[in-house]
């Protein structure tokens, strides 16, 4: 390539306006599901890891869209209850009646539904009990100023409650400082993910990063009696 390394934000809307996005989806989906049966089978303590994979709306739209998913798994080997798809509110409202059917097949496969980036968009609170969702992402902008604001503060604390009483996982997004850390704690929200923890890592350096950890019956616990994060997506458990 010309111009080396694009980032994704350079590059993915271009990819949208011009209809390549739906491949683009598709190929990261098939790597990604690789990748992670390459390592389960590879390091055998870490068999129960999953991977999660952003969605595109375009991706949704597509007629194929399950067959496609069953497809992947099926060539790849990976277990369907160890991927997660992540899906904006934006995406959700384009189609609800389309998403909706879409969802209850892949939740009857035990793929796992995440909400991303709650909080930013239209954050209808009827998409948490139409729609089987898993999972919320609470968006990055309210984490990175909770120690700056009581409104985030609160805001984050809010939605922590209302995952926990819907019987939902929670993922903190953006966690920077330890001073994120520890409010994120006091809440009881139980996971992160964040530049704190780790960048983002490619395939061969979390590769290395699981060689490193080969053999033993669970991850280390790091400081303060937290496990380490799950490579690549920087996520990690706050509370045991």
């Amino acid at each position: 390539p010309l111009r080396g390394f694009v980032a994704p934000f350079d590059f993915l809307p271009l990819a949208e306006e011009t209809g390549l996005i739906v491949a683009v989806d598709r190929w990261v989906m098939r790597e990604a599901c690789r990748q992670m049966r390459v390592w389960q089978e590879r390091f055998p303590h870490f068999a129960s890891l999953t991977i999660s994979v952003n969605v595109t709306a375009q991706d949704f739209a597509q007629s194929d869209f399950i067959t496609a998913i069953d497809e992947v798994l099926r060539e790849t080997g990976l277990p369907p209850e160890c991927l997660n798809l992540e899906i904006t509110e934006s995406a959700i409202i384009r189609n609800e009646a389309r998403i909706k059917e879409i969802f209850a097949q892949l939740r009857a496969r035990k793929i796992g539904l995440h909400l991303d980036d709650f909080g930013t968009g239209y954050s209808s609170l009827s998409y948490l009990h139409e729609f089987p969702l898993t999972t919320l992402k609470i968006d990055r902008t309210f984490v990175k100023q909770m120690g700056l604001h009581r409104k985030h503060r609160e805001i984050v604390h809010t939605i922590v409650l209302l995952a926990k009483n819907l019987g939902m996982e929670l993922i903190a997004e953006g966690v920077e400082t330890r001073e994120d850390l520890h409010l994120l704690r006091r809440m009881k929200c139980e996971q992160a993910q964040g530049y704190f923890f780790a960048r983002p890592l490619d395939g061969v350096s979390c590769t290395q990063w699981l060689e490193q950890r080969d053999g033993d019956a669970a991850l280390p616990e790091a400081e303060e009696g937290m496990s380490h994060p799950t490579p690549p997506r920087s996520e990690e458990k706050l509370l045991h």
